[in-house]
């Protein structure tokens, strides 16, 4: 941006205005950057069949999004604080809009990697400073509508990963196959970066500069924890998956004791762990990560059920999903009421709606077996999609609600790390068990019997997930109710 389109910003505005066009270049920037989160799953066989694409390689180039995005997420939202969360947003999704184009011109899987680890380190960058925004220009019920749309974008983004994209991959305009997925970032990423004079620019009040040493602790742990989570269904769990892992656990204790350090000594550390101590905003943090591993493992198993178990194309596994998304909306617009009248426990009931939606699934996945029509799918379909409205739509204006404005990029940061950790984890979990499940139904007589065996055996995961979800759901109403007392 030029210095005098700079200069031509509108002011921030006062707390009875509110930056609502603002928060709808943020919305759009989130459903992108979730978009490419979902969307290569319904891609896979087009990608293997145009650019000879092995296993492996498939594999990285879902994982490398992931893994980029999920490593700076922190580093993301403290750079944003520091140096001004519009600022931060418009290298964000610059670098977003360029990755994307990487992506859909790659002529080689090689190189397909190399530009999806771009566009998730661009994203780890823009992420964070759409919570952050919100978090710091609206308050009260204008921060819970503001949260609420921000969680039904989200929640949006996911389902028309599987919807748009397996639209687009079937259609295939222009021949573009695959590569229409990532292009149509581009008109996207231009209009976001033309309309950012809307977001009013925000830093947090302290000057001190980035702690380089955390961002170099924090990305080499998180890197040795995501990576084996990632691959783990593939690979399983060798010796070198499980160095990683403890190398990850080392690192962690590391970096705890150096920001701990940087903060006693009154500097200013990337994460504050007197954040993490808080008790409400570490077991909100805990639930962030169990709700977002359900989430991704049941976009990943399903998929997999329509197209390879029961033999739909893209565009009509994608056109099964478009039910849930109906009452993922109708959920997420009434929920900002709903918990601003009942609190926590209207969180708690669209929890126990989402754990009782994965058990009417699995049980009629179970029973139907090689018989299944798709179409029969629908009501517990738009049933689990409003209960993902219920939950994760307020889960995030309640976590972030938590901390003080000051603290809102690192909380975001903190939190945005956590959904893809919860990710990672959610996929390793389910992929180990779907393979489990899978290979135990290898004597049945049809391969559709071998997917309904696999599909159950992973959904077992995202059940047991839901209800310790409602369980600490639970306990954070108590503990909320434990703090109020004089």
């Amino acid at each position: 941006m030029n210095s005098n389109s700079y200069c031509q910003t509108p002011p921030p505005p006062t707390p009875d205005t509110p930056p609502w066009l603002g928060l709808s270049v943020l919305l759009l920037a989130g459903f992108v950057t979730i978009f490419d989160l979902f969307v290569v799953n319904v891609a896979i066989p087009d990608m293997q069949s145009r650019l000879g694409a092995s296993f492996s390689q498939i594999g990285f180039i879902v994982a490398g999004y992931e893994l980029a995005f999920g490593v700076l997420l922190i580093t993301g939202g403290r750079l944003g604080d520091l140096w001004g969360r519009r600022r931060l947003f418009q290298i964000g999704m610059a670098g977003f809009t360029l990755a994307s184009a990487l992506c859909g011109l790659a002529p080689s899987a090689f190189l397909l990697i190399l530009a999806r680890v771009l566009q998730g380190l661009a994203a780890a960058l823009l992420f964070p400073q759409v919570y952050a925004s919100i978090r710091v220009n609206f308050d009260g019920d204008n921060s819970r509508r503001a949260f609420g749309l921000l969680g039904m974008t989200l929640g949006l983004a996911a389902i028309a990963g599987q919807v748009l994209g397996g639209w687009l991959v079937h259609f295939n305009l222009f021949d573009l196959g695959w590569r229409s997925i990532f292009l149509i970032n581009l008109p996207v990423g231009l209009l976001a970066i033309g309309a950012a004079r809307y977001i009013p620019e925000t830093r947090a009040p302290q000057g001190q500069g980035l702690d380089s040493t955390g961002v170099v602790l924090i990305s080499l742990a998180l890197s040795l924890l995501l990576t084996p989570l990632i691959q783990s269904s593939e690979h399983g769990w060798p010796p070198s998956s499980l160095a990683a892992l403890a190398a990850s656990g080392l690192l962690l204790l590391a970096f705890y004791k150096q920001q701990e350090k940087r903060r006693q000594a009154g500097q200013s550390p990337l994460v504050d762990m007197q954040l993490l101590a808080q008790p409400r905003f570490a077991l909100g943090a805990l639930l962030v990560l169990l709700v977002y591993s359900t989430a991704s493992s049941f976009f990943l198993c399903f998929a997999l059920l329509l197209q390879s178990g029961l033999g739909l194309s893209p565009f009509q596994a994608g056109s099964i999903f478009a039910p849930a998304s109906a009452g993922f909306v109708a959920a997420s617009l009434g929920a900002p009421r709903l918990v601003a009248r009942y609190g926590t426990r209207a969180i708690t009931a669209g929890a126990l709606g989402y754990t009782l939606s994965f058990a009417w699934l699995i049980a009629q996945v179970a029973w139907t077996g090689a018989r299944m029509e798709p179409a029969h799918l629908i009501p517990v379909l738009i049933f689990l999609g409003a209960s993902q409205g219920l939950i994760m739509t307020p889960l995030l204006n309640l976590v972030l609600g938590f901390v003080k404005a000051a603290q809102a990029g690192m909380a975001s940061g903190v939190i945005s790390s956590i959904q893809q950790v919860g990710a990672a984890l959610g996929v390793a979990v389910v992929g180990l068990l779907f393979t489990a499940g899978r290979n135990a139904g290898g004597l049945a007589s049809s391969q559709t019997e071998q997917y309904v065996a696999a599909f159950v055996a992973g959904m077992s995961y995202n059940l047991l997930a839901c209800i310790l979800v409602c369980l600490l759901l639970m306990a954070l109403s108590k503990l909320a109710q434990y703090q109020e007392q004089p």
